[in-house]
Parts: C-alpha cells; structure tokens; sequence
C-alpha cells in the first residue's frame, strides 16, 4: 500500500529516512538542505524513529562524526549542500577510502564567490573524483524513491562504497509536488537490516581504520576502490530491477524520453531534464525528431550504455549546470564525460556534439531556451559543421 502526499524534496527525503531509520544521522544545517534534517530531527524528537541524531558544530565534523559511526558497524545517513560539501571534502576522501556505506543527500547549490544561494551543480561535480558513487534526481518522487536505493546500493557486499542523491536546491528540493509514499513496512522490507562486513568494534576481528598507508600499501588500497567502482553499475542495475518490481517503477542507469527513433538529443541532468521532455513533446507535434536522455547515475560514468543509447542520432547537445575551469573551453563535466566516452569507444567521428553550459547560481532555464538547443542541433546535423563546441546558453555580453 500507499499513499501520495504534497510533499516538497526535501520533505521527501525526510519522510525516506524515516522510513530507513538510520543508526545515526550527524548533520549541521545550510540552505537549502536545511529543511530535510529539521524534518528528520522532529521524527527523533517525536520518537518516531531510533536514530541517534547528532548535532554538530560544522560540516566537516558531520561527515567526521558519520565516519566514526560508520566504521562502528552503524547504517548512517547525513545531508548538505554546497559550501557544507566543500567542508566536508577532506573527510568524504575518507568515508569512501574506509569503504564505509553511508548515504548522503546533496541539494545542489552554487559555491562561492560570489555568494550564491541558488542551484548549479558546482558542489556535486566538484566531488565527482572523491570516490562517492552520484545519482541525480529530476523531482522530489526521484529524491525520495533514490535515498531508499541508495542505501541498498551503499551496502552491497560487491560494492560498499558511500553514495549521494542529488536534488536541484529549491528547484527541486523547495518544490511542493504530489509524491507516491510507499508503505513503512513495504520500505523496511526493501532496505532489510544492516550488518557491516567490516566494524571497528568487532572484538573478535580488531581492525584498524585510518592508518598510515605509505606506497607500500596506498597503491593497492586505491586499486580495490576502482575494483569497487566496477562492481557498482552492475548493483545499481540490480537493486533498481528489485524497487521497480516490488513498487512499479522503470529505474536504470539513465532514462531515455522518445530517443528510439530520434534524430537530435540532448543529454541533461535532474530537474532540466522534466522541461526537455515537455519541449520534446511540443517538438515532435511539429514533426521534429526530437529526444532526450536524462542521466541518472553519473558515477559510475556509465559510458557503454550512454554511447549505445545515443549512437543512432544525428547531433547531440550536452547540457552542464556547472563548469569545469581550465578545462576545454570551461566544458562542464557531463560534456567531457561523453565526449570522452563516445571518442574512446569509436563514435567520435559520426556524430557531432555540443557543450552547453547553463543555469549557473539558479538562472533560469526555459523551454524556448532549450527549444534553441534542439533547432541549433537540426543545424549541425544537417551541415556537419559543430562551431562552438561549447556554448554558453542564457549568459549576457
């Protein structure tokens, strides 16, 4: 059974960590992350929920706190955004080096300077290389249903490794929308209990977390995280097979919105992506082809299946709420990502693709924005000719 709510994100993820009842939340409150551990920590207070829920004086000391739960066998939860994530950053190094299960949500926020409150994607990106696997979320019934896979996904004995879900800060997580709410039991069931394979407080097996490791051990150590990473597509794909069958739901590695037969499509993340579909339909009533593929996990980058995905298109436009300094013409990271995939597995020369940088510190996207996107593309799959390879869409001078 269920029931369906006005629920905005972060009410959503709130209500999903009920549901999990983590051993142990730490946290410290910034926008606009704020509101999801202030409903949780009501669900504490309240006695709705066992967590131990700690109050810290900093970011950093959040993710240090979890750390230490975690390495003592505890299911552990937290949320932040932006300038709290990029606190964090040193100690979610290590979270994923002790291969420590967590989850965390991000909304996704621009990061200083200057002050910005309002949602890129900056923060999450920022952390692509720090060993968390990422899975973005486009509206808060996403928000919700992922926390719930991202605890199974965290903890699966091919994998564990930490994860975040990604929602758009206000966008997304200040957004009241009608969100399906799954049974308590029905998600208990689902999440089923917790035992870490590896805990500081194993009397029986002493271990040791954070020790010195020279380059006599480091290498190897950093090895295994790869070796992780590589067992994570396929588990990701497993517990999304197990929630779709058990709630109705059509999860994967990315959804593909009427891209089997289309000539142009645009590769976007998160809440962007439910404008592209409404674009796309107004497209295709005009008898233009168009498609959309909405990435869900962005790491692991699954580059194969996004390549087979798309390989059919004419031109692709690549859309990035962020931007990557110094790099190529300040390409955001998705654009680098599949562009790189699609010149590594040999698709480079067919098809042309486009960078667009968008959005940046909250700026709206529009549909005649994005409807410019698809037009452009029509121009480049009919001449050949890319121009700009990356553009600046919605900027002044």
């Amino acid at each position: 059974m269920s029931d369906f709510r006005a629920l905005d994100g972060n009410q959503a993820v709130a209500e999903a960590m009920r549901q999990i009842n983590p051993d142990v939340v730490a946290a410290y409150p910034i926008t606009p992350q704020t509101e999801a551990v202030q409903v949780f920590s009501q669900f504490v207070a309240d006695g709705e929920v066992d967590t131990e829920f700690v109050t810290v004086e900093s970011e950093h000391s959040a993710m240090s706190a979890c750390v230490g739960a975690g390495a003592a066998g505890a299911r552990v939860m937290t949320c932040t955004s932006s300038a709290g994530l990029a606190l964090m950053w040193e100690i979610t190094y290590i979270a994923a080096s002790m291969r420590l299960p967590m989850v965390m949500m991000v909304a996704n926020r621009a990061l200083s300077g200057p002050i910005n409150i309002h949602c890129d994607h900056a923060d999450s990106m920022g952390t692509r290389d720090n060993g968390w696997i990422q899975i973005y979320s486009e509206n808060p019934q996403e928000a919700y249903d992922n926390m719930i896979q991202a605890v199974r996904i965290a903890e699966h004995a091919d994998v564990t490794l930490p994860v975040m879900v990604m929602q758009d800060g206000f966008i997304t997580s200040h957004s009241v929308e009608r969100v399906e709410v799954f049974d308590d039991a029905a998600v208990s069931g689902f999440v089923g209990p917790y035992a870490a394979n590896f805990q500081l407080l194993g009397a029986s097996r002493p271990l040791t977390f954070g020790a010195l490791d020279f380059y006599d051990y480091y290498f190897e150590h950093k090895r295994q995280q790869v070796e992780a990473f590589s067992h994570a597509t396929e588990a990701v794909l497993e517990v999304a097979a197990d929630f779709n069958c058990r709630f109705g739901r059509d999860y994967g590695l990315f959804q593909a919105y009427r891209l089997d037969d289309a000539e142009v499509a645009v590769v976007v993340l998160s809440s962007t992506a439910g404008t592209a579909k409404v674009v796309v339909d107004d497209l295709r009533a005009q008898g233009i082809r168009a498609g959309l593929l909405k990435p869900r996990v962005f790491r692991p980058f699954p580059a194969a299946e996004i390549v087979r995905a798309l390989s059919h298109v004419k031109a692709i436009a690549v859309m990035d709420r962020s931007t990557s300094f110094g790099s190529m013409m300040g390409a955001g990271p998705l654009f680098l990502e599949t562009a790189a995939a699609f010149h590594v597995l040999g698709r480079a020369p067919q098809i042309p693709m486009v960078g667009y940088v968008f959005g940046l510190g909250g700026r709206d996207i529009s549909p005649p924005d994005l409807e410019g996107v698809y037009h452009d593309l029509l121009a480049v799959a009919d001449s050949g000719d890319v121009g700009d390879p990356v553009r600046y869409l919605g900027v002044r001078g």
